[in-house]
């Protein structure tokens, strides 16, 4: 889908991913090597009172289940970036997360014709349909045509 695709309220759902004790603690070892990350006995002495994900794992996460979706990929040009990144409820070993999007803005770009800005909320949730994470995040995405034509 491209920038003229994606309007203001359009709203899609990503498939679900399971995040397991071995991939917490993997991807804490390599990025994030906090304790209630990475040792499950340090963990459970911790506020959180077990394993969690790193934040960064959860976000890379829903950006991935995000991006298997394929709503926006063919016209991505980057991003210029995220705005209000909230992590709401700690991940534990065998959640399964998914995303919930909606566009919230859209805007031509005035100076180049051939694309524009889209902004999209991304709530995560976990099976139990726990808010996990948010973010907003702002795409750049082609036009169909230049101006926006078909």
């Amino acid at each position: 889908m491209f920038f003229d695709d994606l309007p203001v309220g359009y709203k899609f759902e990503t498939g679900a991913r399971r995040v397991g004790a071995d991939d917490i603690t993997g991807f804490a070892r390599q990025w994030d090597p906090q304790p209630f990350h990475i040792d499950r006995d340090a963990a459970a002495e911790s506020p959180y009172g077990g394993l969690i994900a790193s934040g960064f794992h959860t976000l890379l996460t829903a950006f991935t289940l995000t991006l298997e979706a394929d709503v926006w990929n063919e016209a991505s040009m980057g991003s210029p970036g995220m705005d209000e990144l909230r992590w709401r409820h700690p991940v534990r070993p065998d959640d399964t997360l998914r995303v919930h999007a909606e566009v919230v803005a859209a805007t031509p770009s005035a100076s180049r014709p051939d694309r524009g800005r889209t902004t999209i909320r991304y709530d995560v949730y976990n099976q139990d349909d726990v808010l996990v994470m948010q973010y907003t995040a702002t795409h750049i995405l082609r036009r169909k045509a230049p101006g926006g034509a078909p």
